[in-house]
């Protein structure tokens, strides 16, 4: 078999590897491109520093937003619809009980994390997706609270994006599946992650700045803290909220990722 040469953004492969893995190297070229275009239009930004659940981020210097990512982190759509009436007052109700901006944020994720039910911990009937949606029915998958949080935090022009990790579905390997957080941009701190997907034993999220918190920590291998901080909730996530009617049904088809 002859040497076949790959231009893979500038680096040159050369390789005598089987067809099916030239068609993988081709599949990551296409994905890095999108990904490229997807940071370059501004739809997704990186946290760069990895650490342990509960630990202090490392080092960031406090930074500033361009005026073009506010407006990303900040905009309203049709799922994060912070513009529909009940939730402009809803967030005006809890900034009038909130002391200045950070308070406000920690009463908003304490607001999504104890008051909107866990869709699955408490077996609710309905599947919501938007913002709206779910602050009417008071209740939301992760996914879906995590829409609400950006929504009422928007709402005050506060930057906020959405966060996936990898997790196993019965903590023990397959299957597996994406779980929904936010980061919020702190102006002291950078980027920050919170997750207001709701406690109960064995699960203790929390607002404490700069140490990060989580629901759920990263332990196997095929689990993963993905680094992208995207404006916009994945379109996989929006298709399987808006196609699955019951919640046993989205729970039994939650969207996973392939690992590259």
């Amino acid at each position: 078999m002859g040497s076949i040469i790959l231009l893979i953004h500038n680096i040159v492969v050369r390789s005598r590897a089987p067809e099916q893995i030239i068609e993988w190297l081709q599949q990551v070229q296409e994905d890095f491109d999108a990904v490229l275009e997807d940071i370059g239009n501004g739809t997704i930004a990186f946290q760069p520093t990895k650490t342990k659940q509960g630990t202090k981020r490392q080092s960031l210097p406090p930074d500033r937003l361009s005026e073009r990512e506010r407006e990303k982190y900040t905009e309203n759509s049709t799922v994060i619809n912070w513009q529909h009436p009940e939730v402009v007052q809803y967030s005006a109700e809890i900034l009038s009980k909130s002391n200045g901006e950070f308070d406000y944020i920690k009463n908003v994720f304490e607001y999504v994390r104890d008051t909107i039910s866990h869709s699955h911990d408490f077996q609710t009937k309905v599947v919501t997706c938007t913002a709206s949606e779910v602050l009417q029915h008071k209740t939301g998958s992760c996914y879906a609270k995590s829409h609400l949080l950006a929504a009422l935090l928007r709402a005050q022009k506060i930057p906020v994006g959405f966060c996936y990790q990898r997790l196993s579905l019965e903590e023990n390997g397959p299957p597996y599946c994406l779980h929904g957080l936010n980061a919020i941009f702190l102006k002291e701190y950078n980027w920050y992650r919170i997750d207001a997907r709701g406690n109960k034993e064995g699960v203790d999220a929390r607002f404490t700045p700069p140490v990060e918190q989580l629901a759920f920590p990263v332990t196997e291998p095929q689990e993963r803290n993905l680094p992208e901080i995207w404006s916009e909730p994945l379109p996989v996530i929006v298709q399987a909220l808006q196609t699955h009617r019951t919640v046993e049904e989205l729970y039994n088809n939650l969207p996973d990722i392939r690992l590259m």
